[in-house]
C-alpha cells in the first residue's frame, strides 16, 4: 500500500499538536429550556450472527451514513476474541441487511490483533471515510480508513489521533470516535483514558481529517458525582447542531458498570454543560446497557441508532444488539 509522501508525513508527525478553538457558532436561536423523551423501537433492528461467525456474540457501535437512496451502518461485531467492522444496508434505517465484515485488525502493524472497530463514518468527496479504534487494550489510537463503496478499504499506515504525553488526561488510551463537520472543518469528539483509568471526552478539529490538533483544554466532559450514571467514565459521544446549540447525546458508566445515555449541550463545541435527563433501556435486551449513539437530525426529533445489552459491562459480552428510537421534546 503506497501513500504520497507529504501525506505519510502528516500521519507520522501530526498527532501531537495542541490549539486553543471553538467549533462556528451554530445557527438558528438558541433554544428554549424544554425537557426531552426517548422512545425506542421494542426490539432491535440488527442482532449477532450464527455461532462462529464474526459478529456472533456482539452487535454494537451503529455508524449511519446516508449515501443516496440508502442507509449506510458501519457497526462492530465481536466474536469473543476479536472486534471488527461490518456493514449493513437499509432503505429506511429500521429494516437492515448485513453485507458481511469489512474491515480487521493488522496484527503486524500498530493495530495488533484485538480491535479495528468502534468508529465513526462520514461520506466525504464521493469516498467514505471512517475513523476507527485499534491498537493494543492497554494503548488503543484512532487511524483512518477510506473506500469508494464501502465494502473495499484503503487503511493509513499509522494512526491519525495519538495518545497524550506522560501525566495527561489521555496517556493511556484514546478511542470511540465522533466526527462532525462544521464551517469546513473536521471536529472529532473521542474518549480518552488517563493512567488511573478513568475516562473522559476530549475534542480536536483537522482540515482534512489526517492531520489533527488537540483542543488545549481538553477534557471536555468529566463523570459525574458518586451515585450518579455516569460516576465510573463516560464515552461514546454523539453530536449535532440545532437551535442555536451543539447537542451531545453520551454513554455513562454507573459503579456497577450498568450503562445510560445523558445529554450535555453547548454554544461553541468546547465547553459544555450536562443536562438533567438520562435514558436507560425500556426493554429486556437493553435494560443493563444503553449506549453507543448514533444521531440523525429530523425535523422535530433525532433518531437515533444504540447499542443494547442486558449484562452489564465496561467493554464486551453484553448480549448486544443494535436498536433504533427517537429523542424528542417532551409535549407537557
Amino acid at each position: 500500500m503506497r501513500f504520497p509522501a507529504a501525506l505519510l508525513c502528516l500521519c507520522l508527525c501530526g498527532c501531537g499538536r495542541y490549539a486553543d478553538f471553538t467549533l462556528p457558532s451554530p445557527s438558528g436561536e438558541p433554544a428554549i429550556e424544554a425537557a426531552y423523551d426517548f422512545s425506542a423501537e421494542p426490539a432491535p433492528v440488527l442482532a449477532p450472527g450464527a455461532p462462529g461467525e464474526w459478529d456472533s456474540v456482539d452487535v454494537l457501535n451503529p455508524s449511519v451514513v446516508r449515501y443516496r437512496d440508502r442507509y449506510f451502518n458501519f457497526y462492530s461485531g465481536f466474536d469473543g476474541r476479536t472486534w471488527r467492522t461490518g456493514m449493513a444496508v437499509s432503505k429506511d434505517g429500521l429494516r437492515w441487511e448485513k453485507s458481511g465484515m469489512v474491515l480487521a485488525p493488522d496484527p503486524a502493524s500498530w493495530e495488533g490483533g484485538y480491535i479495528a472497530a468502534n468508529g465513526s463514518a462520514a461520506f466525504v468527496q464521493d469516498r467514505f471515510l471512517y475513523w476507527y479504534q485499534a491498537g493494543p487494550r492497554e494503548r488503543p489510537r484512532i487511524g483512518l480508513a477510506r473506500s469508494g463503496d464501502g465494502r473495499r478499504w484503503r487503511k493509513l499506515p499509522e494512526p491519525v489521533l495519538e495518545t497524550g504525553p506522560r501525566g495527561s488526561w489521555d496517556e493511556r488510551g484514546l478511542g470511540d470516535p465522533y466526527v462532525i463537520r462544521a464551517g469546513g472543518s473536521f471536529y472529532l469528539f473521542y474518549l480518552g483514558q488517563d493512567r488511573a483509568r478513568r475516562q473522559r471526552l476530549g475534542l480536536a478539529r483537522s482540515e482534512d481529517g489526517i492531520d489533527w490538533e488537540k483542543l488545549r483544554s481538553n477534557p471536555i466532559l468529566e463523570p459525574g458525582e458518586a451515585g450518579s450514571f455516569d460516576e465510573n467514565g463516560l464515552g461514546e459521544p454523539a453530536v449535532w447542531s440545532r437551535q442555536g446549540y451543539y447537542w451531545m447525546v453520551y454513554t455513562g458508566r454507573d459503579r456497577e458498570e450498568n450503562r445510560s445515555l445523558g445529554m450535555a449541550r453547548s454554544r461553541d463545541g468546547a465547553r459544555w454543560e450536562k443536562l438533567p435527563f438520562v435514558f436507560r433501556g425500556p426493554q429486556a435486551w437493553n435494560r443493563r446497557v444503553l449506549c453507543d449513539p448514533e444521531v440523525e437530525a429530523r425535523d422535530g426529533s433525532i433518531r437515533l441508532w444504540f447499542g443494547g445489552g442486558d449484562r452489564p459491562s465496561p467493554d464486551e459480552n453484553l448480549n448486544g444488539q443494535i436498536g433504533v428510537g427517537l429523542l424528542s421534546v417532551r409535549e407537557d
